[in-house]
């Protein structure tokens, strides 16, 4: 028995109050607020599951069980750790005395990605015109940031989407915890690493940025942009490596260039606001938003185009496509679609300079006139 079906056996002891819901195909994400009180998220919506470790020190021990495999630390000189299971779920944990009421387990379940754009349209995200039009700015290199809050669907939309990538790219992935799962084959994957307990062996998510560049890729794929790695991918967006793909927090199109903004300005360097701005306008092509709506679906309720700065250096963001809501069916759940908006896009001449007009069926009339 090696490592890891070792760990998987003792993992399975220790946390033998969740494990079935660790089982559990239909639970994405499992909260443990203390020993007493368990939380378990299915299709978007939290409930609280009446499981319970017995107590306290039931709980300590798993975690530091947890910690020991990954070789971390989680005491008093470090009151949090992020770890990853063997199945891929993502582990963060956060002790007393930073926590009250016990040790803090928050576990965002791994699930291996089947699905494309079509799993999408079948399932109410996405309208097949919709689709269309995503396939199409990805093949034309576009670069698309898919924006959306906690637990909207942003990385599971990210897979989706890359199924439109052509196969003959050479594809980068850069990712602090690895999910992504692509299908085409010449796919390299890169992932941040932690320090270990003496400080050393950090990689960060700007190292394998810089790295990447030195790797010929065709197209760059980022997980999530979260500090200063958004300005290395910004500029490489307008020098050169168009199509780039990734993900960012925030609630509409416009926010999500804001935070683009703000996290360039974490980088550590002494850049004017206004020559920022003015790279993330020319670096951001397609902003697709999601949404977690109060029936817990998770919906796409927007794509837009963005069209640069206007003559007061505000971010000019057109909508393509808008959600619209038309109630509520028996069981409350939110009825709508989304529907074009009637605005075009104004890359219309590429569909044709690059010979991608039989490409163009459902979403022909974005790119008439």
């Amino acid at each position: 028995m090696d490592k890891s079906e070792i760990y998987q056996q003792t993992l399975k002891h220790f946390l033998e109050p969740i494990w079935t819901l660790m089982e559990d195909e239909a639970v994405s994400e499992i909260l443990v607020n203390g020993p007493k009180m368990i939380y378990a998220e299915r299709g978007g919506k939290l409930t609280l599951t009446g499981r319970e470790f017995e107590d306290n020190a039931a709980l300590m021990s798993a975690v530091r069980n947890i910690a020991e495999f990954v070789d971390r630390r989680v005491d008093i000189d470090n009151h949090s750790m992020d770890a990853r299971l063997p199945d891929g779920s993502r582990v963060h944990v956060i002790i007393p005395p930073a926590s009250s009421g016990g040790a803090h387990v928050s576990i965002r379940r791994f699930k291996k990605s089947t699905f494309d754009l079509q799993s999408l349209i079948e399932w109410g995200s996405l309208t097949a015109m919709a689709a269309e039009f995503l396939e199409l700015c990805v093949v034309l290199h576009k670069n698309t940031i898919i924006s959306g809050g906690t637990g909207t669907g942003k990385t599971s939309m990210l897979n989706a989407l890359s199924t439109a990538i052509p196969e003959h790219e050479r594809i980068i992935v850069i990712e602090d915890s690895a999910e992504l799962q692509l299908n085409q084959p010449h796919t390299v994957y890169l992932e941040a690493q932690q320090p270990q307990p003496n400080g050393r062996g950090a990689v960060t998510i700007r190292d394998l940025f810089v790295d990447s560049l030195r790797m010929r890729p065709d197209r760059i794929v980022m997980g999530e942009i979260r500090q200063g790695e958004a300005l290395d991918l910004i500029q490489s967006m307008i020098s050169g490596h168009a199509g780039s793909l990734t993900t960012v927090h925030a609630n509409t199109p416009a926010d999500a260039l804001i935070r683009l903004e703000t996290l360039c300005l974490m980088a550590g360097m002494s850049i004017p606001v206004y020559v920022v701005r003015r790279q993330v306008a020319s670096a951001a092509h397609i902003v697709l938003q999601l949404a977690r709506l109060d029936d817990g679906s998770r919906r796409v309720v927007a794509i837009s185009e963005i069209m640069g700065m206007d003559k007061d250096q505000n971010y000019v963001v057109k909508p393509i496509f808008e959600f619209k809501a038309k109630g509520r069916d028996e069981e409350k759940r939110i009825l709508g679609r989304l529907e074009w908006s009637e605005n075009k896009p104004s890359f219309i001449s590429e569909i044709e300079e690059h010979g991608f007009q039989d490409r163009v069926k459902l979403c022909a009339p974005l790119f008439e006139g």
